[in-house]
């Protein structure tokens, strides 16, 4: 007894392709669990092999997990684990840990393993695994009451939970999963370790997003121990591991993730009051650890469910996905295209969920022994698919709705006729692969890009902008710090965010705006020093031009007030100053920086009549239609003039805008910008926009997916649609990049495209003996785990030596003998890893 098997199969396919359903084919009478692993390498070539000699040689994937006669995992529909390809997976390795090998006796054989079923049909989503797993729980002798608490930042794209797996040993009395935004908790899942430990659906979709903390509670109790307890392999040890099945957009897809710390402790004094009470197991259902043996658990969902009277027919614990597969698994798929519109306005969520919730509850509805009554099922069920079509029109799209309120003062007509038009056939994304975002200089308060195309920088470095920097007269008071000692302009790799050059040392106390010429020359602005520089980057003598006086605050022709950008006309020369936080005012200056004319005026009343500013804070030029563009900040509004004559030509403001806008930037057709953090009370959030230029709509919005937008201080877009924003409040520089827009497809399951089994599909059934294949169609080591538990104080290596492996899940019974439990993927370093 207790015999670890594994066996390998290779995929038989070399293209990509997904594994999209599992059966297991085992009984608890025979088999305590079984493990199947994705990798490129098993740890043998031979047919099967005693697990103790490795499971695979490099990293192992858990892809599916059976113990105790649990029932088998289904996948939602259009979710498939990769396999194959470039990067997927070569080989299936099975791991079977044979509990009771009394069914061998007088020479009989065993076929236990687990069925596949294989396609190469795309799936739009991609199944991955997030495992959660103590490392240091000590549980004392005694103690009533434990709790293991982990906790990590999520820090990759979107996932979608869609099912988990609890794993304690025999002290374990509850595992609760959780995802905490913002200080709310959203259960993922809570279940009793004691019962079969199959992946149950969660109770409802969760997603998780970039900085959410997940979050796990397992409770133990040490009672009847005589020692303390540690998290190890044998019977005598415990563990407590959280495993999340979720599914993500494949384009953006992981496959494995694990969390082993504790970032934030102090969060659990919050955590719901559910996670601290054990949930009761009936008798029959606990697992037997004698003899293996268990009560026939029969074909249910692995939920605890009692018999329901007909007149109580309602909701199961699972997921909807699981009841819409009932209402319409018999049906044509019908597919809905939606494309984001980011003018829509969304309904509520929770009203449709639960509009869908009284639908689905109905008596009766997708019962499969229903005879009678079919037409009104069927019926039934077409409603139930429309409303989830409707619900994923409003509530899956990825960008939040935009309000089409904005005045718009039109050109005149027969101008404007060079813009293309844009439609919004597209999305602005973060560059999560961009390292720029770490690069954590001072205040960023200025960003352009260079003629080769490089991305330029101006920080203010030690200094800061704060209530102690000017007095009322804007006489800047912090002078005995001297200049920014550092350097303040970095030239950086647009792909790997290098820095190329630097320099702007010694020149600058408080840095705002940048812009750069056709030439390459720098044009930036000083709030403390109120003036203006023109430098050449290739020139180490100091500046080739400055406009303004040195410390002096002033609104004639020598002066400015905190200047805060400058635009230089590509064809003409002309300089454009906007000026500023005590001046409003637009100046214009000869190529030579001669004075030449200034328009505008303070904001006078609620409603700012055109031409007049609070705070004109950015410029951008749009040389085809001869128009100079200032975000107008405090009006939270944008207005145009035209270069020759400065006459008004129109402003853009939209509600979502909030009350204002702190920077702008133009390519041919499309206008871009960042608003400000809204006030108190106010709704509006911080974000980047993409507008259509020739009238002004907004075509999409978007945010950063690591960190947040505090401040964003400066915008800069290249011709190709990259757009780069600079954070004056969070030290930070995010680089957006174009993509397509997504389409949002509405089947059968809550919007999860169903493919159904072509002939081109394989099926495998993998056994411990041999590798049954049926084809329809064309056809480095693990970890150590003694290692690993021999270096930390007070934890046994005692069994881990054996199985060298990352995906173990062995229990023997408690008789003082070794044995081995599950640690399905990679460990990390004892040393904590960001977070």
């Amino acid at each position: 007894s207790d015999t670890y098997f594994c066996m390998s199969m290779r995929i038989p396919v070399d293209e990509e392709a997904f594994v999209i359903d599992f059966k297991p084919r085992a009984s608890m009478d025979t088999v305590h669990h079984m493990l199947l692993f994705g990798c490129n390498m098993p740890s043998s070539t031979g047919s099967y092999w005693f697990c103790d000699e490795g499971t695979c040689t490099d990293k192992a994937n858990i892809l599916y997990a059976w113990a105790r006669n649990a029932p088998p995992t289904r996948l939602p529909k259009g979710v498939g684990f990769r396999v194959g390809g470039e990067t997927g997976s070569k080989y299936f390795v099975l791991q079977v840990h044979y509990g009771d090998i009394s069914a061998f006796r007088d020479n009989n054989k065993d076929c236990s393993g687990v069925s596949l079923h294989l396609t190469r049909l795309p799936q739009p989503l991609i199944a991955g695994m997030y495992l959660m797993m103590s490392v240091d729980t000590v549980i004392p002798a005694g103690e009533k009451v434990v709790n293991s608490d982990i906790s990590c930042h999520y820090k990759n794209y979107p996932m979608h939970v869609f099912a988990y797996r609890v794993h304690t040993h025999h002290l374990g009395k509850v595992v609760s999963g959780y995802r905490v935004r913002n200080g709310q908790w959203t259960l993922i899942g809570r279940q009793s370790p004691q019962l079969p430990q199959a992946f149950y659906p969660v109770e409802h979709p969760v997603d998780v997003s970039f900085g959410d903390l997940l979050a796990a509670r397992c409770v133990f109790t040490g009672e009847g121990r005589t020692e303390a307890t540690h998290i190890g392999g044998t019977s005598s040890d415990e563990m407590c591991n959280l495993y999340i099945m979720y599914y993500m957009e494949a384009k953006h897809a992981v496959s494995f993730m694990t969390c082993t710390q504790n970032v934030a402790p102090d969060m659990f004094r919050t955590i719901p009051p559910e996670a601290n009470i054990p949930i009761p197991v009936k008798s029959d259902m606990v697992m037997m650890h004698e003899h293996h043996k268990e009560t026939e658990y029969k074909d249910k969902i692995p939920l605890l469910q009692q018999p329901k009277r007909e007149e109580e027919e309602v909701l199961d614990q699972g997921d909807f996905y699981s009841l819409l597969s009932k209402l319409l698994g018999e049906r044509e798929d019908v597919v809905h295209v939606h494309k984001y519109n980011p003018t829509e306005k969304a309904e509520s969520e929770s009203d449709l969920v639960a509009e869908i919730a009284n639908v689905v509850q109905k008596k009766d509805l997708g019962r499969s022994d229903a005879r009678e009554g079919a037409e009104h099922e069927r019926g039934n069920a077409i409603l139930v698919r429309d409303r989830i079509h409707k619900f994923h029109r409003l509530v899956s799209t990825l960008r939040p709705p935009e309000s089409r309120v904005f005045s718009l003062q039109q050109p005149p007509p027969g101008e404007g006729t060079w813009e293309p038009e844009h439609t919004g056939d597209f999305h602005m994304e973060e560059a999560l692969d961009w390292p720029g975002v770490y690069l954590l200089p001072g205040q960023v308060s200025g960003v352009a890009l260079d003629p080769k195309n490089n991305l330029v920088i101006f920080h203010r470095g030690d200094h800061v902008w704060d209530g102690n920097s000017f007095d009322s007269k804007f006489v800047y008071q912090q002078i005995g710090l001297g200049p920014i000692e550092e350097d303040t302009i970095l030239v950086i790799d647009p792909n790997n965010a290098a820095v190329l050059q630097s320099s702007g040392k010694n020149l600058f106390y408080l840095p705002h705006g940048l812009s750069i010429d056709k030439d390459g020359n720098y044009w930036v602005t000083d709030v403390a020093l109120h003036q203006v520089f023109k430098l050449d980057p290739n020139n180490k003598e100091g500046p080739v031009l400055i406009l303004g006086r040195s410390m002096q605050p002033g609104s004639d022709q020598n002066h400015f007030c905190q200047p805060t950008d400058v635009a230089v006309d590509p064809g003409t020369g002309a300089i454009y100053v906007s000026d500023g936080y005590c001046n409003s005012r637009i100046v214009q200056f000869s190529p030579s920086g001669k004075f030449i004319t200034q328009w505008g005026e303070e904001s006078s009343g609620s409603s700012p009549l055109p031409g007049q500013f609070t705070v004109p804070h950015s410029l951008a030029l749009v040389p085809p239609l001869g128009q100079l563009c200032v975000a107008d900040r405090e009006n939270g509004r944008i207005q145009c003039f035209k270069t020759d004559t400065k006459e008004f030509v129109r402003e853009i403001k939209h509600s979502s805008f909030g009350r204002n806008v702190f920077a702008i930037s133009y390519i041919p057709g499309l206008l871009f910008a960042v608003n400000g953090k809204p006030h108190v009370g106010d709704q509006e959030p911080v974000q980047g926009f993409v507008m259509n230029f020739s009238n002004g709509e907004i075509i999409d919005i978007f945010k950063p997916v690591r960190k947040h937008f505090d401040m964003p201080h400066d915008i800069v877009a290249s011709e190709d649609g990259t757009v780069y924003i600079g954070d004056a409040h969070t030290n930070t520089v995010w680089k957006f990049t174009l993509t397509e827009k997504l389409e949002h497809r509405s089947v059968k399951k809550a919007g999860i495209e169903v493919q159904e089994i072509k002939d081109s599909e394989h099926k495998l059934e993998t056994s411990s003996g041999r590798v049954l294949g049926r084809f329809r169609g064309k056809g480095s080591g693990g970890l150590n785990l003694g290692n690993f538990f021999a270096s930390r104080k007070g934890y046994s290596r005692k069994g881990f030596d054996r199985l060298s492996t990352e995906g173990s899940d062995q229990e023997k019974e408690d008789d003082g003998s070794e044995s081995e439990e599950e640690y399905s993927a990679p460990l990390p370093a004892l040393a904590p890893s960001s977070s």
